[in-house]
């Protein structure tokens, strides 16, 4: 079994990172040789370490973060303010080069998934080219229907498979969170992995047990 996904979201603060490690938990309980990766991380290492904290098998940090920039930014931007230049090719092998390890590998995208990453690339195009299926987290809060629907279609228009997406309750007192549930899983098409109440203190092990993997 040899299972890799590219994990995007409706926007930044969706809780990306901690659908990542509680998906790459469940795998590792299921005793699968879990990793995660994130490309791309803009204003410090926490998700990273979050990632590695979660995954079974060691990897190179090369490897599960090849840009590390400085400033919280769109990589596009912060990529500028550091004199990098973020290379989609570059990536594409690490991200290979981790599959060779893994049996499940969880690649976390940045921000949104359009998100730019260069001048003229993104978010879609690195995700174009892993050509791996995508899990979309929607971050539930006002707004997040158009926004879900929106990067569903963003992500047909390009081409590539949904293997599924999560519904995370980020804010604690959001009317109608059942509707609005309710409302993405008649329309989106794909399954709902699983759906995470507002918890004034995440725990990705303990949100595990609300998640499905994706097949």
């Amino acid at each position: 079994m040899n299972r890799a996904f590219f994990l995007t979201g409706t926007d930044t603060g969706v809780g990306k990172t901690l659908i990542a490690a509680a998906l790459l938990g469940a795998a590792a309980a299921r005793g699968l040789r879990a990793l995660g990766m994130k490309p791309v991380a803009a204003g410090g290492d926490e998700d990273i370490a979050a990632l590695i904290a979660a995954g079974s098998v060691a990897a190179p940090r090369e490897l599960t973060n090849p840009y590390l920039l400085g400033e919280p930014l769109s990589p596009h931007l912060a990529a500028r303010r550091d004199g990098v230049s973020i290379d989609v090719e570059h990536l594409a092998r690490c991200c290979e080069a981790l599959r060779q390890r893994a049996d499940f590998l969880i690649v976390e995208g940045a921000g949104g998934f359009r998100v730019p990453l260069t001048e003229t690339l993104d978010g879609a195009d690195l995700a174009a080219r892993l050509g791996l299926p995508l899990i979309l987290v929607v971050g539930l809060r006002l707004g997040c229907l158009n926004h879900a629907l929106l990067t569903e279609e963003a992500i047909r228009a390009r081409g590539l498979p949904l293997a599924g997406w999560v519904a995370n309750q980020v804010v604690p007192k959001m009317a109608c969170v059942e509707e609005n549930v309710a409302t993405l899983r008649a329309r989106i098409d794909a399954p709902l992995l699983g759906f995470v109440p507002h918890q004034a203190a995440p725990d990705a092990a303990r949100i595990a047990a609300l998640l499905e993997l994706p097949s």
